[in-house]
């Protein structure tokens, strides 16, 4: 491949993917290979944003080989460096994708949610193993886009929700199997996010750029801005641009566990109720409820989805004296039955209510565990790389819950009902809904 050449456009299926200037990559110029299986040594990691969470991420791969980090922000840089000498350092990712392509066996992305799919997709194309966190992608186009090229590509894949590899999914996947509380009707997830300023609100004045920070490439394949800090750190959820809002926080852990046991896949409908949002800011509260079809196993299911302190109706099983969790979330499960309570993000607090049921569970009906424990998270990434089961929280996975829990934000900021053909991944009955499945990409 020539690296200084210059392509100006190039499209992966649908999808349209801009140049890449300065660097003389576009998508469609990457060579595409099959990801190889790493045995007898270690991985090679390249880590794409080392602050914040990916400060976490870093150090949970860093038993492995870490031989580059990079970030926009130069301190994110230096602190990962302290920690990792050895690590080659990188401002832009794709000029580090180029220049140690041989170098780097698989790649960890912890960006704004706007960066996971072009960081993805190209790391996919070139064969690279790939751990992204949640969501998955910035769109629902770009989740089955990306879903689509690993699985082409043969690498090994998984989505940050850390909650799938701990023991409570398991525990409810048993239960569901032993028709604990009957067939499940209907399921209630709240959270107390966002924690961030959202609502409706301008878009804000220009502030001088911070000198640590490449604020072009921070923007990446958004739209380009004048520089506010309220558009960074852990504000950019918030921005439509850059983040998902409270269910691309929180959405895709807490309804991990109903979408994995109950086996939705994708809903029929979904609608929405909020608070006032601007053109470009989340609402500071929504509602959100998405309708899913019965199959061969189970029946019909209503998921409703609750943001910004907004709760549902406290249940009649419910003891006097006990309150519905608060903080950063809580569930509900409806069966013919009898009702499941979580107290956490996770499942691992899931409790029958009232109290006296849970006693009677616990003691007569608890079904045998079956389900070996998780290895860790990351670890079933990397032993993945390595020749090992895939990961469970894959992209074949974590694609579709991505799609399921991205459509929320579909209802939210269009305000309308939205009817959904999944195999089409078209809105049928609100034809503006589809701009925002997909998205156009900034030449940077």
């Amino acid at each position: 491949m020539n690296r200084r050449k210059f392509i100006k456009t190039a499209s992966l299926g649908a999808l349209a993917y801009a140049a890449l200037p300065n660097i003389g990559l576009a998508w469609d110029d990457i060579p595409s290979r099959t990801g190889k299986i790493i045995k007898g040594r270690k991985l090679n990691i390249a880590c794409i944003g080392v602050g914040g969470q990916g400060w976490h991420d870093l150090q949970q791969v860093g038993s492995e080989n870490i031989v580059a980090v990079c970030d926009v922000e130069a301190t994110k840089i230096k602190a990962a460096l302290e920690k990792f000498p050895q690590a080659k350092q990188y401002r832009d990712f794709r000029r580090m994708l180029m220049e140690m392509d041989d170098e780097i066996d698989a790649v960890t992305i912890t960006t704004p949610d706007h960066m996971h799919f072009p960081a993805a997709m190209m790391a996919v194309k070139m064969g690279k193993h790939v751990f992204v966190q949640k969501p998955m992608t910035h769109t629902i186009e770009e989740a089955r886009a990306l879903t689509a090229a690993a699985r082409k590509h043969n690498v090994m894949t998984q989505m940050g929700i850390q909650g799938h590899s701990y023991e409570g999914i398991r525990r409810l996947r048993e239960w569901q199997a032993a028709r604990a509380i009957g067939e499940v009707e209907e399921v209630h997830i709240w959270t107390n996010r966002p924690v961030w300023k959202q609502g409706d609100r301008p878009l804000q004045p220009a502030q001088p750029v911070p000198a640590t920070l490449d604020w072009n490439l921070w923007q990446g394949v958004a739209r380009e801005r004048e520089y506010n800090r309220l558009y960074t750190h852990f504000s950019w959820r918030g921005w439509s641009e850059y983040g998902c809002g409270a269910l691309g926080d929180i959405g895709c852990h807490a309804m991990d566990s109903a979408f994995d046991v109950l086996k939705l896949g994708s809903p029929t409908s979904v609608e929405a109720v909020c608070a006032p949002q601007s053109d470009w800011s989340f609402p500071d509260w929504s509602i959100v409820t998405y309708q899913f079809p019965a199959t061969a196993e189970r029946g019909p299911v209503k998921l409703v989805w609750y943001d910004g302190n907004k709760m549902p109706e406290r249940p009649k099983e419910l003891e006097a004296g006990r309150k519905l969790p608060g903080g950063i979330g809580g569930q509900l499960w409806y069966g013919t039955k009898g009702t499941l309570m979580i107290s956490d993000v996770y499942a691992k607090s899931a409790r029958m209510i009232p109290q006296s049921a849970w006693v009677d569970f616990a003691k007569n009906r608890m079904p045998e565990k079956t389900e070996k424990a998780s290895i860790g998270h990351k670890q079933e990434w990397i032993e993945a790389c390595k020749g090992g089961a895939p990961a469970q929280a894959n992209f074949d996975y974590s694609g579709p819950l991505t799609e399921m829990v991205l459509l929320g934000n579909l209802a939210v900021r269009t305000g309308k009902r939205i009817e959904w053909d999944a195999e089409r991944m078209v809105c049928t009955n609100v034809p503006e809904a589809n701009a925002l499945v997909r998205k156009t990409y900034r030449k940077y």
